[in-house]
């Protein structure tokens, strides 16, 4: 796979992976995933957390820089 197409297949994941994560703050009548009771363990959040940590690795194993 070239690396636009890996660009886009994370992307598309991660912004499938966000429309899911706002629909849910909007039904819980939340600003943000830290204001929700199920903060801690949430599936929904989990998930998210992974698709943008595959989008900033584009799925490649170790570790990714902040700076």
């Amino acid at each position: 796979m070239n690396n636009a197409t890996d660009t886009d297949k994370y992307t598309h994941a991660l912004d499938e992976k966000i429309v899911i994560l706002q629909e849910c703050q909007r039904d819980k009548k939340v600003t943000s995933c830290s204001k929700c009771e199920a903060f801690i363990g949430c599936k929904l959040r989990g998930e998210y957390v992974k698709a943008a940590y595959e989008s900033m690795t584009k799925g490649k194993q170790g570790s990714f820089d902040f700076n």
